[in-house]
This record gives structure tokens, sequence and C-alpha cells, in this order.
């Protein structure tokens, strides 16, 4: 048995593991927890996560629209910090609706947006602006309330810009869900050195079958899907691991 330990104010907390050598699920040992990115590593990082109460809200909008909004001008080829700047600035201006024209929005994100003190440029305002006009409009066409998460992640599917990776955050944040998994560059690698995924897989190929394994995986180690998601985005990203 392995222990870790943990301070929660002036409590401290102990988390007992299996040994490192015993199979958490089939090709896949527990291994060390001080060792970076092992199952018994995701386990007690997800267990402090839970102690500490991180990761609480994942939310990044108040509503579907702004959600969507929020996912969609962030992702793929664009730091974080950048498309949040660039969907608070839609936001506050009020075009997050349906009936906005594609150009109107590429002018706003053809201006320099205030990042941490200084000025920068958002990439793709054109396509984005396309994209984003065109979700506006199709939200008006689902009924969120009759559809469970994965049903609201298929319905968000095909929708201008939108795949399945970009769906899954949209519902992993708006609903907090741990039916669905957000399988960007940073859970893949983690999901590689796991020995989870393998390198001849990719997200655009065998996202359905990536995110079973990955359910699976949060369900074996006892850790909320949606938390354990955003907890391995956030380590392999802070240490560069993608």
């Amino acid at each position: 048995m392995q222990i870790m330990h943990t301070l929660v104010g002036e409590r401290s907390l102990a988390l007992e593991m299996p040994l490192p050598d015993e199979w958490i699920m089939p090709g896949i040992r527990w291994g060390r927890f001080e060792e970076l990115f092992t199952a018994a590593y995701w386990h007690g990082q997800a267990w402090q996560a839970q102690m500490h109460n991180h990761y609480g809200s994942l939310k990044l909008g108040r509503t579907l629209a702004e959600e969507v909004a929020a996912c969609l001008l962030g992702g793929y080829g664009m730091k974080a910090e950048i498309g949040l700047a660039a969907y608070r600035t839609v936001r506050d201006l009020g075009m997050l609706r349906s009936g906005v024209e594609p150009t109107r929005l590429e002018l706003i994100l053809s201006e320099p947006i205030m990042v941490r003190d200084r000025l920068v440029r958002y990439r793709f305002p054109r396509q984005k602006a396309q994209y984003l006009a065109g979700c506006m409009d199709a939200l008006d066409q689902i009924d969120e309330a009759s559809l469970s998460d994965t049903q609201l992640r298929e319905a968000l599917v095909g929708l201008p810009g939108i795949g399945p990776k970009t769906a899954s955050w949209i519902v992993r944040n708006y609903r907090h869900s741990d039916s669905v998994a957000v399988l960007d560059v940073h859970i893949i690698r983690a999901g590689q050195f796991l020995g989870l995924f393998s390198k001849r897989e990719t997200p655009q190929r065998d996202y359905r079958s990536l995110e079973a394994r990955f359910l699976h995986f949060a369900e074996a180690i006892k850790a909320p899907a949606s938390l354990l998601d955003a907890l391995m985005w956030q380590h392999m990203r802070l240490l560069q691991y993608a």
C-alpha cells in the first residue's frame, strides 16, 4: 500500500492506494503517486483537488449561447487567454444572439484586444465570425431542456465550426457533465503517457472510442470525469507537455 497525504486547513488527510505494480485496468498499472502522469499521480491529484474544492465551476458563460461562444472562440490554435478576451468583447457588445451579421462580428474580432496589459490580435476573425453567427442562429432550433448531456453534445456537433471536442467542451462546462470528455491535445498526450491511448489514434477519427476509455479511467480512479479532464488540461499545459 502507498499512502499520499495532503493538508486541508489544519487537517492532515491521507489517501491509500494500491502498490505501484498492481493493475488498475488492462495495460495500465497504478505506478507511484509521486511520479508524473501515472494512474496513481492522477488519482492523487484529483483527490487533492476535490479536498480543496478546486474546479468547482467550469462555466465560462451564463447561458448556452455564451458557453458556445466562449468555447468556439477559444480552442485549437488559440491561446486560452485570447479566446476568452474575444468572447468577453462580443458578449459585452450584445452580439451573442440570432440575426447578427457575420461582417459585424468580423469587424469586432479584427480589432486589437487587451490581454494582460498588451494589445493582441485575434486569429481567423473572418472564419470565426461566420461560425459564431451561424451558431447563434442555429441554437434557436435546439430544445436544450429536453436533451441529456450526450444528446446535447450530439445536437451541437455539426453546428458551424463545432466538432466533437468543442461540443464536449461546451457541455462539460455548461452542465458540469461527467458524461463527456474534452479530448484536446493535452488530454491526448496525458492518455498516451498512461498507455490509455495509442499514438495511432486521433480524436478526428476515434473520438468516441477514446472518450469511452477516458471515462472508464476516470471511474477506475474514482474521479469525476469533468474534474479529471480540467485537471489534466491544466497540469499538461503548465508543464508544457503538449
